[in-house]
């Protein structure tokens, strides 16, 4: 196989997808909280990034990109879920699917109750941190905020989670 920087659009994003592809979905959906649409927001990312490969400055950073797309995607999804649920009925309760809830153990349900309590920039730094285990300049990099401002969302995030789950032991 030829170097990285020679490939074309669909042996570059082939290997990325390979590689990759399942860490988004997780980051979607744990942003998200529904995995389908953290599947058709990352693959919407690729194809996007299929499109513009030709323009894309550094072909080496196409993980950093297809991430920083995935993270702008979800807060658009969240901000149109948003103005849906101001103008829904609110008749039924959400439940999770039975898989769900199979899956699911108690500690993680009380950490993810406590992160949806979070405010959207803490839960994104907090998810970016532990589950995509990203550098603070990258977590900076991809939410496009400074180095300082990811500390402190993180600090606060921290402080907020360990009052949310000590309280409720």
């Amino acid at each position: 196989m030829t170097h990285e920087s020679s490939w074309n659009a669909d042996e570059a994003l082939t290997a990325v997808y390979t590689a990759h592809y399942t860490s988004l979905v997780r980051l979607g959906a744990l942003l998200l909280r529904d995995t389908g649409t953290a599947e058709e927001i990352v693959q919407d990312a690729f194809v996007a990034m299929h499109g513009r490969w030709n323009r894309l400055r550094d072909p080496h950073k196409a993980l950093a990109y297809l991430r920083t797309a995935v993270v702008n995607r979800c807060r658009s999804r969240q901000r149109h879920l948003v103005v849906v649920d101001k103008h829904t009925p609110k008749s039924l309760p959400d439940e999770p699917s039975a898989e769900q809830a199979v899956l699911r153990t108690e500690e993680t349900d009380r950490v993810i109750e406590a992160m949806r309590t979070l405010p959207e920039k803490q839960r994104t730094v907090m998810v970016l941190r532990y589950y995509g285990d990203l550098s603070e300049a990258e977590i900076a990099d991809t939410m496009g905020i400074s180095r300082g401002s990811v500390k402190s969302h993180a600090a606060r995030a921290t402080k907020s989670l360990r009052q949310l789950l000590e309280q409720n032991v």
